[in-house]
Order: structure tokens, then C-alpha cells, then sequence
């Protein structure tokens, strides 16, 4: 008989991998199975506690609110609505009387319109050199005064913003044109002792025409333009004319 046991020794030894030396066990490499990676879990009380943290955070948050809001109510932010600037339309007016040509406008009108401001526009832009003043109404509105000696149509259009005339009016003993367009905005222009004037604005008609008669007012005591100025005329006294 023959000897199997050469068989036998190589049933009983398992190949080796390919590369590796005969004999060596076989290589743990990483799990490539395919299973996904095991995430870590936060225990229940981890998550209790982290959710208390958050939770007082919101409480104290709201108790400050809590306690800081009554003094913000109890101190409101100042108002402004009652401010009025001191202008001085009549001393602005007279400063700049030597440069406009004319004595330009200082409606009286007490306590009831305020002036915002008063200047004299050069002109750069439109070309034609104004007085202007800016009035607050009564009735919390505006109107803005515009006064020079070389109106012109085109200017006129401009500071009419366009305006259809749709009649007069009749304020301090004068027809004024009126310039509506229906839209709030609204304009009454008056020709008168070689100046135009130009009311324009969003108050009532009622205010415009107050404002309108204390503008011809202070028309009437100025001299027109061009005039020269009246001064106080000197008294001479009679030379003495030798007797014949």
C-alpha cells in the first residue's frame, strides 16, 4: 500500500495568502463589511441636564425684560414736535434788501405762523434770484414764500410745480391767481409793486388767504422795487444873502 500521509499534511495545512511568508497566521484588516459606524448616544439624564441649561437661560432672559421694561415706559424718548426755531424774518429780510433790489416781504402774523426759515437764494441753479421763507401753519401744515423781481414763465411753472390756474382768490384786498391741481398741493401767486409772490403748499385755502393778507400788508409798507430807499431829508438852513 502507499503512504497517504503526504495527503493527509496537505489537507491539514491551510494555504497561506498570497505574499505572506508560509506558515504566519492570516492579517485583521478593518471591517469592510459595509455596517455603518456606531454613534455615540447622550444618555437621558446628559440630555436632562443640557435642556435645564437652556431653559433657565430663556426664564432669566425674560425676567430681565421683565424688570427693565417699566422704567422704559415710565421715561418715553423726548418729543421734538414742539420745537420752533427763532427766526427773525424781518431783520433777514432788511440784510438782505441791499442785494435783492426791493425790500423783500416780512409777513406779521403773531403768534400763528411760525417761520422755519428765511433767506435769499442767489439764483445759481434757477437763474432767478428769490426771497424765500418757510412758514408753519395753525394746522400744523407749510407753506413756502417765494419773492423776486425777474419771475419768468418758466419759473413760474417750476415753482407752481406745473398747476393749472382754476381762478382767484381775494386776500388783503388783492386777487391772487390760484394754482390747484387737485392733488393737495397748491400755489396763489400775486403780481404787485414790480415783485411776484409766490405762496405754495398743502394747508387749507383759509390759511393760505391769512397768510396772504399779512404778505400784502408788509407790500404796501415797503416801497416798490427799484425805489430808492427814503431817508430822513436834511434841513438846510437859508444862507444869508447880502441886502442889496
Amino acid at each position: 500500500m502507499g503512504d497517504y500521509r503526504g495527503v493527509s499534511e496537505l489537507q491539514e495545512t491551510s494555504p497561506a495568502a498570497p505574499g505572506s511568508p508560509a506558515g504566519s497566521a492570516p492579517a485583521t484588516g478593518p471591517d469592510t463589511s459595509g455596517q455603518p459606524a456606531v454613534r455615540p448616544v447622550i444618555a437621558a439624564a446628559a440630555a436632562k441636564r443640557a435642556n435645564a441649561s437652556v431653559m433657565g437661560m430663556l426664564i432669566a432672559l425674560v425676567v430681565s425684560i421683565a424688570a427693565f421694561l417699566p422704567i422704559v415706559l415710565m421715561n418715553p424718548a423726548p418729543k421734538t414736535d414742539g420745537y420752533r426755531p427763532n427766526i427773525d424774518v424781518s431783520a433777514t429780510a432788511q440784510n438782505a434788501a441791499g442785494v435783492a433790489g426791493f425790500t423783500p416781504v416780512a409777513a406779521d402774523t403773531g403768534d400763528t405762523f411760525h417761520a422755519n426759515y428765511a433767506r435769499w437764494e442767489s439764483g445759481a441753479g434757477s437763474g432767478v434770484p428769490a426771497w424765500e421763507v418757510g412758514y408753519l401753519t395753525p394746522k400744523e401744515s407749510f407753506i413756502a414764500l417765494v419773492q423776486t423781481r425777474q419771475a419768468n414763465p418758466t419759473w413760474l411753472l417750476q415753482q407752481t410745480k406745473s398747476a393749472p390756474v382754476t381762478g382767484t382768490r381775494n386776500a388783503g384786498g388783492r386777487d391772487w391767481e390760484l394754482h390747484d391741481a387737485g392733488k393737495g398741493e397748491k400755489s396763489m401767486v400775486l403780481t404787485d409793486r414790480g415783485t411776484t409772490v409766490i405762496l405754495s403748499g398743502s394747508a387749507t385755502l383759509d390759511e393760505f388767504s391769512s397768510l396772504a393778507a399779512a404778505v400784502v400788508k408788509s407790500l404796501e409798507t415797503n416801497p416798490p422795487a427799484g425805489a430808492p430807499a427814503t431817508t430822513p431829508s436834511a434841513t438846510v438852513s437859508p444862507s444869508a444873502a447880502p441886502k442889496q
